[in-house]
């Protein structure tokens, strides 16, 4: 009888964990189409949502009241499975990425020996359910951007994952939370500033791992470019190429389908920003090193500062994927697939060589 009782606890845990993350997604895609709206109104010089609410603060809330109380429209010569279960695929594989990160210390929702790959294979079905969307449309946009889609993905993940290895060479880990560890104050092993100071008691930015082995810079920008491509995101956008395909794989959805279509952008933008700041950044880590008597890290580390970090890290990076859309322009095909293969790809390889010399003639 207890052992049913502890078992039925779980479960109800559990089940909290995921309504938590499914409302903070939710949240978060509210938030990030608002300051989307603002920052591309900032950059291109206009005044962005401004009528509804303050500041236009309340204009996303009813768009998104106005698109759930649309119908279900459903082309007449469409593959009705696939085109009802390629959302919920698409958000689904994003959705079920956010089980492995750490958030702050102790903070993770199943904490796995294997969460880097974990995360980077679960991502990855997003992209059947994109394909899934486009044939099962029976729209030529649609299969196109379906298509586009299938080859930027596969093609991007070869460079992101081969950065990826080259932390996971230096942190001897797969596991999200180890790795996060050892970039502050509470590492159990030493710490080297760029291979040669000992900063595992001064923490702060210091401990991170593109201080740790400086190649790791060159690293972050391969995997932040190649998480755009993942994205589908500006530059990279032409699975959903408006000026060319309407809108792309999904232009035939409407109502809650196109709803979870844009809350799964939107988590993937902060689920690939957040796997960059746990693998390069120094995850829940602060930023503050201790400085003589002024012991920052130490103050500014545990399980509320931890969630603190991890949210103005992944937020930066999330203004940094949005002032990029509106202020570079739509690459083309043979441009996007050359940019991944002979330049990404060689300078992952040569980031993955540099990391297996560096553990074992430095650290």
């Amino acid at each position: 009888m207890q052992d049913t009782t502890v078992t039925l606890n779980l479960y109800i845990i559990y089940i909290l964990i995921a309504v938590l993350l499914f409302s903070f997604t939710a949240a978060f895609a509210l938030f990030g189409v608002y300051a989307e709206r603002k920052v591309a109104a900032f950059i291109q010089d206009r005044l962005g949502p401004m009528e509804t609410g303050k500041y236009g603060s309340l204009q996303t809330i009813a768009d998104i009241l106005k698109m759930l109380q649309k119908e279900f429209i459903v082309p007449g010569a469409a593959d009705k499975i696939l085109f009802a279960a390629a959302p919920v695929i698409i958000f689904l594989s994003v959705y079920m990425g956010f089980a492995a990160l750490p958030w702050a210390p102790g903070a993770v929702p199943a904490s796995l020996n294997i969460g880097v790959f974990y995360v980077f294979a679960i991502i990855s079905v997003e992209s059947i359910g994109i394909l899934m969307a486009g044939w099962g449309s029976n729209n030529k946009y649609s299969l196109l951007g379906g298509l586009r889609s299938v080859a930027q993905v596969v093609s991007y993940e070869i460079p992101a994952g081969i950065a990826l290895v080259s932390v996971v060479m230096i942190a001897q880990s797969l596991d999200l939370q180890v790795i996060a560890v050892r970039q502050g104050v509470t590492a159990t092993e030493t710490i080297k500033f760029l291979g040669f100071g000992d900063v595992s008691k001064t923490g702060g930015f210091l401990a991170w791992h593109v201080f740790q082995a400086p190649h790791l810079i060159i690293a972050y920008i391969i995997y932040f470019i190649a998480s755009l491509a993942e994205c589908n995101r500006a530059p990279f956008d032409i699975p959903e190429a408006e000026s060319e395909l309407v809108a792309g794989f999904h232009t035939e959805y409407t109502g809650l389908r196109f709803a979870f279509i844009f809350l799964a952008e939107y988590s993937m933008m902060f689920l690939v920003g957040m796997v960059g700041v746990i693998l390069f950044l120094g995850g829940w880590n602060s930023p503050l090193p201790n400085i003589g008597a002024l012991k920052l890290a130490d103050w500014t580390t545990g399980l509320a500062w931890g969630i603190i970090w991890t949210l103005l890290k992944v937020l930066l990076v999330v203004g940094a994927q949005m002032w990029i859309r509106w202020t570079l322009p739509r690459l083309r095909i043979d441009q996007l697939m050359n940019l991944c293969w002979k330049v990404l790809t060689p300078l992952a390889f040569l980031c993955m060589l540099i990391s297996g010399v560096w553990r074992l003639m430095v650290m």
